[in-house]
């Protein structure tokens, strides 16, 4: 995995647990897919939460020179996909999280730790 995708990964890691982002998981899927090569799934406990861990993982991100190319589900707050090209970042409510179950659908891929990165 390159550097880069390490540090956008720790990066965004880092502003979810400053937001208090909760069961924050990483899945590496660049084995089964080529839409990005990491997946970093979170939780929030309601609207306003999930928007503002949105919000600090784009301002984190940005000012370190990556920029989202498209976030998806902001107003409504209950699934907030964030795309950074390598890494995609999704953050839930916790009904919706427990609904798509995107570890179980994503189980091919290999989960990381935040310390391997």
């Amino acid at each position: 995995m390159e550097d880069r995708v390490k540090q956008m990964a720790k990066l965004a890691i880092d502003a979810l647990e400053d937001k208090k982002g909760e069961s924050i998981s990483v899945l590496d899927i660049s084995e089964v897919s080529v839409i990005a090569d990491l997946f970093i799934i979170a939780g929030g406990s309601n609207k306003n939460q999930v928007q503002a861990l949105c919000d600090n993982v784009t301002e984190k991100l940005g000012r370190e020179g990556f920029p989202e190319n498209h976030i998806e589900g902001y107003d409504n707050g209950n699934w907030i996909l964030v795309d950074f090209g390598d890494i995609i970042v999704h953050i839930f409510d916790k009904e919706n999280r427990t609904l798509y179950d995107l570890e179980r659908i994503w189980r091919d891929g290999k989960h990381i730790e935040k310390d391997s990165l």
